[in-house]
């Protein structure tokens, strides 16, 4: 290991350091984010009659059935 030897740090993280030095409130935000779309309570009842109700697809989508 060379004398003066340090640490490589990429772009991206020294990018990614930079910003959450400026906005320390970032990953709240992004959690709060998160919450909007994907935190959700599963339906599992209506999961299943999804599940029930699926109605299978052909083999190749976009052949014409034949007689």
């Amino acid at each position: 290991m060379p004398l003066f030897w340090k640490a490589y740090k990429s772009e991206a993280t020294t990018f990614i350091d930079e910003l959450k030095a400026k906005r320390p409130t970032l990953e709240q935000e992004q959690l709060a984010g998160r919450a909007l779309l994907w935190d959700k309570a599963v339906d599992r009842s209506a999961q299943a009659d999804y599940r029930i109700a699926r109605v299978a697809q052909q083999p190749y989508v976009y052949q014409t059935k034949s007689k």
